[in-house]
């Protein structure tokens, strides 16, 4: 099993989308969330085709965090049924991946750890 995933989490607008990222980072359940927005998004629900813009979310944690990840979203959520669906991550930078172990957990891990900002950004130097 991998030790990291990317959980995609799908809302309903921006404001719900960054509700949610900023509590999932506040309380170290993942270290980064994407917010690409917007999305068109078709579906069945209840019998009928939909059609809706949403807001995708793609973070990134542990998969041991997943479970607590999903719960919080659900509390979080306007969604009867939100989107929160986990793939594992079978590679990446192991930097990267040290700094979601960081960012993760016990806010004590982190104590003294470098910055996002001091070690570069995720689409510049990391």
């Amino acid at each position: 099993m991998s030790t990291h995933v990317v959980v995609f989490v799908t809302a309903g607008s921006a404001e719900e989308g960054e509700k949610i990222a900023r509590a999932l980072v506040d309380e170290r359940l993942v270290a980064c969330v994407n917010m690409l927005s917007p999305i068109r998004s078709v579906y069945r629900w209840q019998g009928q085709v939909q059609e809706d813009h949403e807001v995708l979310l793609i973070a990134k944690t542990r998969s041991t965090s997943f479970e607590q990840l999903a719960t919080r979203v659900k509390q979080l959520h306007s969604y009867q049924v939100p989107e929160i669906i986990a793939v594992p991550i079978v590679a990446g930078a192991q930097d990267y991946m040290h700094w979601i172990d960081e960012q993760t957990g016990p806010s004590e891990a982190t104590a003294g750890t470098p910055s996002r900002t001091d070690r570069g950004t995720e689409a510049g130097q990391l």
